[in-house]
């Protein structure tokens, strides 16, 4: 078995300064943005994600360890990680691994994070379960729960299960941050390719109160007569 040793020895070797500067502009790590202090080193997503592929042995509580790293990638790779293993694991290592990440989820602090996995892992343990910790998550004050309720949803609508996703929706309608909006407006638009009709029902009601930006996430695959009909106050 592997340890957090050897995952954050790998992640290190592959490390770009020049790329690290772009990801810290990128995910908005200046003092009293989003991601303020969080720490880029510079490697890439398809390099962490193959990166993370060769470790799938490491334990749990390594991977726990990794998910309290300053350094965003090495969080990132724990997760994907943990992503896989959720794949393959029986019932007893799934709750194990979601309860960690419920547990965790201070740490899941990027949108990055959030949507590599909440899906994955809370919306694949949850779907044949209570729903009712998404609705705690999507309630919560921490802006990175909110969005983990929210597209933890996302793999439920692939299977045509809507009814989460638009109630989260009207939960979240008048968020004030963006990243929120955007998640939102993400999920709907995804509604949308399942069931349009629907989607249209639900925007019907709420589209002339709703944030602009989730409103244009939600109609961009619509005709350019559609989006300007939802787009007037």
């Amino acid at each position: 078995m592997h340890t957090a040793q050897d995952i954050e020895k790998a992640i290190r070797a592959a490390a770009n300064p020049a790329k690290a500067k772009v990801l810290s502009g990128f995910f908005k790590t200046g003092k009293g943005e989003y991601s303020e202090n969080d720490i880029f080193i510079g490697v890439p997503v398809p390099v962490t994600r193959s990166i993370a592929k060769q470790y799938l042995d490491t334990p749990l509580a390594e991977l726990t360890t990794l998910l309290h790293s300053p350094v965003h990638e090495l969080r990132m790779a724990a997760l994907l990680c943990m992503v896989e293993q959720f794949k393959k694991a029986d019932k007893a290592q799934r709750t194990a691994l979601y309860n960690t990440y419920l547990a965790h989820t201070a740490c899941i602090n990027n949108w990055d994070l959030v949507d590599l996995s909440a899906s994955q892992i809370v919306g694949g343990y949850l779907e044949h379960r209570d729903h009712a910790p998404l609705y705690r998550l999507a309630q919560s004050p921490q802006l990175w729960e909110q969005r983990i309720a929210i597209v933890a949803t996302w793999q439920w609508i692939r299977r045509g299960h809507l009814d989460d996703t638009l109630a989260l929706a009207d939960l979240l309608l008048h968020h004030e941050h963006d990243l929120i909006r955007k998640a939102t407006g993400w999920m709907l638009r995804e509604v949308g390719k399942k069931d349009k009709a629907r989607l249209c029902r639900f925007l019907d009601t709420r589209y002339r109160q709703m944030p602009r930006t989730m409103l244009r996430y939600a109609i961009e695959r619509f005709t350019p007569e559609e989006r300007k009909h939802y787009m007037q106050k």
